[in-house]
């Protein structure tokens, strides 16, 4: 595990993960903007004195031997997390992988992409087009994977010009520049999407809110941009817009459920694989400050075989 403080690696022992839950024997964790927070050490996600860091990991039940998942619940926050060789979590976080994903698959879903099958879930049957800001990020990449496959349009919101390819390999249509967002706008502009998911909030979110048509839905998931949001009531009454919020960490057994048959039924896995970046352990403190610097785009998973399991 990665220390938020000082970055170390340490060994830890069976006894440090107490004695109630399942017992997992973990292969694959991810590294997501909320780890990278942790790892630098930055306030306001981990919420103990010393905390095994990793929202998401991926692994074997040692009683079962079944490929199981858990995203979010706590890990990496106020429960210990993923990046360690061994995991102790109640039974009823685990979810089951499907068949068709390897770990290696399952670990580069994550929280980014069962959170993004939540707020595709949460748009319904959009009629036309829907935008997708943070595009890049693992969040973005994987819903614009989502609304490909079941047919949607898509525009991809993105400040990095050299990713405009890889967005319309993964599916969307058009590229618009992230700056066009970022300044305030008018409370009602011309109707666009007909659905939008953010990873952005502030200015972002409400320019993209002004611009949803009559009836459509905008699933808000992510702050990457601010937590703030000055916009207008404007698009809610007058074109009936819903803002639907997406919380991965709580979000109850039916729905991790709805989202993960989705990413089953609907995830092309080379595409996946394509957008996917595997390190080590040892690798995730340098790969968490390019993350925070904005240096890294798609999915980034840790296989934590290939270092020893470490502690905060």
């Amino acid at each position: 595990m990665v220390k938020g403080s000082a970055g170390a690696l340490v060994e830890i022992d069976e006894a440090r993960l107490g004695g109630e839950g399942v017992l997992v024997d973990v292969s694959h964790s991810s590294l997501n903007y909320k780890d990278a927070l942790a790892i630098a050490g930055r306030p306001g996600v981990i919420r103990a004195d010393r905390l095994i860091a990793g929202i998401d990991l991926v692994g074997t039940r040692r009683d079962t031997g079944e490929l199981v998942t858990v995203n979010g619940r706590g890990l990496g926050e106020t429960h210990d997390g993923g990046l360690a060789e061994l995991a102790r979590v109640p039974e009823d976080w685990l979810t089951p992988v499907p068949e068709r994903f390897t770990p290696a698959q399952a670990a580069a879903i994550g929280t980014a992409g069962y959170t993004a099958a939540l707020c595709v879930l949460k748009l319904g049957d959009a009629d036309g087009p829907v935008l997708v800001t943070g595009a890049t990020g693992g969040v973005g990449s994987l819903a614009i994977m989502l609304l490909s496959s079941t047919g949607h349009e898509i525009a991809a919101v993105t400040g990095k010009p050299a990713e405009h390819d890889r967005l319309r390999e993964l599916g969307a249509s058009t590229i618009l520049d992230r700056a066009e967002f970022e300044q305030p706008g008018k409370p009602l502009q011309p109707e666009l999407w007909a659905g939008a998911v953010d990873t952005a909030g502030g200015t972002v979110l409400a320019n993209v809110l002004s611009q949803t048509r009559y009836g459509g839905t905008v699933a808000a998931c992510g702050l990457a941009a601010s937590a703030e949001v000055h916009a207008s009531m404007m698009p809610f009454i007058l074109r009936g817009v819903a803002l639907a919020g997406v919380n991965s960490v709580f979000t109850p057994r039916a729905e991790r459920d709805a989202a993960w048959e989705l990413l089953d039924r609907a995830l092309d896995t080379s595409l996946l694989d394509a957008i996917t970046t595997s390190i080590t352990l040892a690798d995730a403190v340098p790969t968490a400050q390019r993350m925070l610097a904005g240096q890294t785009t798609g999915r980034t998973i840790v296989d934590v075989h290939s270092s020893i399991a470490a502690a905060m």
